[in-house]
């Protein structure tokens, strides 16, 4: 129920004390602003992280290798091991019906493609018609690699956004003959990448031609590989754990590998990958509401020894109160109001404060792992919640000593 008269009373007892409910205010105001901007900057990082995973599959894992780094059978460590085509087709073979996506890859770096005078210098990559899903890029135009490309060695092409833009200006593409390291290839699709003009400055070719034009053999520089999705993400992770366990130990056994080199077979798995950044922005974002929370318990003591030197103050009015017959519970509501209302303003403060700042500057905020930093409205109810909650704190203890206060050593006090 409405009661004018306490309301009086708050407003009367903080227009006598400006300053000091100020004061009071500002810290549970900086508490509150300072737990919504970490909340902010925790969900910035996990928007960074996840425009990261954007850039690929998300359950995509990438095979590649390096040079042996422990003697292994009687073979000296120093080898370098090289994937082939048999890796890759008995990896297919071996679990077709787990893989939703694969391709085996062999790179140029550094090709120079010309078209009419214009040219520059690309990554160059032979590789099999699922990498477009294994890359998520996006047709702008054209179509990508097929099987008959392969099947019959087609010199085809399909570029990149950059390498459309560099080269041919923006002009039609599509039918158009580029020359790649000496050799007429025809343009048949241009593609985008959620990655940016890093991963648009690529040309992709068949990865039989590649390694027929590049005098490769059946040799790979890579191979990546990604499972059907799962219905959740612990499910998916198990699944992707074990085929990269047990793909590891294959490739190792044929290769002539220890088991327990880590430097020869290098295996990427994206999930893996997330689970880790996931794993890092949870414990993150719980130090956040740690500091939070503990500069709003600051504002709180603060809200809580002002209250109990308004009980000092009134002691000989509470005690007036309860001669004429005021009950305990009536006093604790008096303090527990007016606890209540210095910390929701100045709560609600800090939190409009903090929200605008993020409207305002949050977009601006773009960098590699921040990205767009902001709150939802499950955080912003939680903060009100958590207002309301340190209020009640606040004001309790002293509306319990409040209640405690005997009329007749009331009315001594002076």
């Amino acid at each position: 129920m409405f009661n004018l008269e306490r309301w009086q009373e708050i407003f009367e007892t903080i227009r006598k004390n400006k300053l000091r409910t100020f004061l009071t205010g500002l810290s549970v105001a900086s508490g509150i602003f300072i737990l919504v901007i970490l909340l902010a900057i925790g969900q910035g990082m996990e928007n960074g992280i996840g425009e990261q995973f954007k850039n690929d599959a998300t359950n995509r894992i990438s095979i590649w290798t390096g040079v042996t780094s422990e003697s292994y059978k009687g073979l000296n460590p120093g080898r370098r091991i090289e994937l082939d085509n048999y890796d890759y087709e008995r990896t297919v073979a071996k679990n077709i019906d787990k893989l939703e996506y694969k391709s085996g890859l062999y790179s140029i770096w550094g090709g120079l493609a010309t078209y009419k005078g214009e040219s520059g210098s690309y990554r160059v990559e032979g590789v099999h018609g699922d990498y477009q899903f294994l890359e998520n890029e996006t047709l702008t135009t054209g179509r990508y690699i097929n099987q008959n490309d392969l099947d019959h060695y087609e010199k085809v092409a399909v570029i990149g956004n950059r390498v459309f833009l560099d080269l041919f200006k923006g002009k039609n593409a599509l039918g158009e003959y580029i020359e790649i390291t000496g050799i007429n290839f025809k343009v048949v699709g241009i593609y985008t990448d959620p990655g940016g003009e890093r991963e648009e400055t690529r040309i992709f070719i068949p990865l039989t031609t590649a390694q027929r034009v590049y005098n490769a053999g059946d040799k790979l520089r890579s191979v990546a590989y990604a499972l059907h999705q799962s219905d959740n993400f612990e499910e998916a992770l198990a699944a992707s754990e074990a085929f990269t366990t047990q793909l590891e130990a294959d490739l190792k056994q044929k290769h002539i590998v220890s088991p327990t080199d880590k430097s020869a077979i290098n295996i990427n798995n994206s999930l893996e990958n997330a689970k880790r950044f996931y794993d890092l922005i949870g414990m993150i974002r719980g130090f956040f509401w740690g500091v939070g929370i503990c500069t709003i318990i600051a504002g709180v003591v603060g809200v809580s020894n002002i209250m109990l030197i308004i009980v000092k103050e009134r002691t000989k009015e509470i005690g007036i109160r309860k001669a004429i017959g005021a009950q305990p519970l009536s006093i604790i509501g008096m303090i527990l109001h007016e606890s209540i209302f210095v910390t929701a303003i100045a709560g609600f403060v800090g939190l409009i404060s903090s929200l605008l700042l993020l409207e305002v500057a949050g977009p601006f905020i773009q960098s590699e792992y921040l990205k767009n930093p902001s709150v939802d409205f499950g955080v912003a109810i939680t903060t009100v919640i958590i207002l309301i909650v340190a209020g009640a704190l606040a004001g309790f203890f002293p509306a319990r000593r409040a209640a405690n206060i005997k009329p007749i050593v009331a009315l001594r006090d002076e």
